[in-house]
């Protein structure tokens, strides 16, 4: 775990570029740091590896305080990749990667076998690539030499400072995808700066955002699109960017708890009364659980009250209840999917213990629709 504790950073004794910042990252978690231009991403960031000396205040990390760790001690156990990458030029691929290693007085033979593995594991076959220089790479290549390169000593800790932001739109969303499998793959903490919002949060399981030098929120990016701290986060983020990116959206997000219901053993002419009387168009059959709560038992809408002549069937026997029922988390993409695929008009809601919480419908989509978009018509 790494813990920021009360951190200033002053220049000339009076501009306080990092003003009693506060964080934890937890171990193995995907951290993006994002704000504007100078609101101090970068220092943060580069103070917990001490190329930047806190002006007051603690970094701990595991608990123990990095400034009693000897820098080079400290820096060997954390990765480093940037922008600008900083490969050895004169040096191979197969040098560059296993400089500090070798630094560290690794063993030889385990260390040419490290090389190759992350060759293979950054997608460049050691085959192929090893005996090269950097200048004979692309630099989506160069990069991904980079994060090899910072994984090299096996760290806990991986800082990247907008490593991505110099390379084309395609080779930097493949880099994204291979940093999060890497990331999930090893375990490893990582702590991203970025400028690019549509980055942080596609990478990010917390973002911080920061503004002159204190970071004004921290959650995971569903919260902060959701439910942004103060208008500052608010526009920054943008205000429509979370139906720009459905798979935010969950199907607790869209779906209504208001909705009509009605015991399996009502008659057909009592679920017709009950449907009038809250102007429902579809009833949804539930029965109480051993802990009091709604079980969905089926669906009944007009069609199937419209094509019952004897009145006295319990809604039990007319109901339909081979009904797909969503989970809570799942994302309305695939919400979205399901009911196109199906042509379903109303899409029960369960928890993990299969306890009905609302309903779906094209109403209830819509109506977050014209909530998050202003100026949608509602219909």
């Amino acid at each position: 775990m790494v813990e920021l504790k009360n951190i200033y950073k002053t220049y000339d004794d009076k501009v306080n570029v990092i003003e009693n910042l506060n964080l934890i990252i937890n171990d193995g978690e995907f951290i993006v740091l994002i704000g504007e231009s100078g609101c101090g991403k970068t220092t943060t960031m580069q103070m917990l590896n001490r190329l930047i000396e806190p002006t007051k205040g603690s970094i701990l990390i595991n608990g123990k305080d990095i400034r009693s760790v000897n820098k080079n001690e400290l820096r060997r156990n954390i990765g480093y990749v940037i922008q600008d990458i900083g490969l050895f030029p004169h040096r191979t691929i197969e040098e560059n990667i296993s400089t500090v290693p070798l630094l560290c007085k690794m063993d030889k033979k385990e260390v040419a076998k490290k090389v190759k593995d992350l060759m293979k594991t950054v997608g460049l076959p050691y085959d192929i690539y090893a005996k090269r220089y950097p200048k004979e790479l692309s630099g989506g290549q160069q990069q991904r030499i980079g994060v090899a390169r910072a994984l090299a000593n096996n760290p806990d800790i991986i800082l990247m400072d907008e490593p991505f932001s110099a390379l084309d739109p395609i080779t930097r969303e493949q880099l994204q995808d291979e940093i999060l499998r890497l990331h999930d793959d090893l375990g490893i903490t990582v702590v991203f700066v970025t400028h690019d919002i549509d980055e942080a949060i596609k990478l990010g399981d917390r973002i911080a955002i920061m503004e002159k030098g204190v970071i004004v929120q921290l959650d995971t990016p569903e919260e902060i699109l959701k439910n942004p701290a103060n208008d500052f986060v608010a526009d920054f983020m943008g205000k429509n960017r979370i139906w720009k990116t459905p798979d935010l959206l969950k199907a607790g997000d869209v779906m209504s708890d208001k909705f009509a219901k009605i015991s399996p053993h009502r008659s057909v002419a009592q679920a017709i009364e009950v449907m009038r009387k809250h102007d429902a168009s579809v009833l949804v059959v539930i029965q109480q659980n051993e802990n009091g709560k709604d079980k969905l038992l089926g669906l009944v809408g007009p069609n199937r009250l419209r094509n019952v002549t004897d009145n006295s069937i319990k809604v039990k026997d007319m109901m339909k209840s081979d009904v797909t029922k969503i989970p809570f988390d799942m994302t309305l993409t695939e919400v979205i999917g399901i009911r196109d695929k199906n042509n379903i008009l109303y899409s029960p809601v369960v928890n993990e213990d299969g306890e009905l919480l609302g309903i779906i419908s094209n109403t209830s989509i819509l109506n977050v629709l014209s909530q998050i978009i202003p100026g949608k018509e509602e219909y």
